[in-house]
């Protein structure tokens, strides 16, 4: 699967979707890249990374819907269940 061009998540957001879509792009974990990003941004002086953010937020497209249907949730083929007290 080839992810195209940056975008803001609808899948994995917790206020916009920047650090989801960033981390779909990549393939990391977006929990992981959020605490990242909290830790720098708290460390650094006055807090610069809200508005790192808030820049991101307003340049990151918002996700649409047709790319949305590249990715499966779930299962691709269900698993079978199997009865062993059925007759056969």
């Amino acid at each position: 699967m080839t992810n195209v061009g940056l975008y803001r998540s609808n899948r994995s957001n917790m206020i916009a979707g920047v650090m989801g879509g960033i981390a779909e792009r990549f393939g990391w974990n977006a929990n992981l890249l959020r605490l990242i990003f909290v830790i720098v941004s708290v460390m650094s002086a006055a807090f610069p990374g809200i508005l790192v953010y808030l820049v991101l937020w307003l340049v990151i497209p918002k996700q649409n819907q047709s790319s949305k249907a590249n990715y499966t949730q779930g299962y691709t083929r269900p698993v079978r269940t199997i009865n062993p007290h059925q007759d056969r």
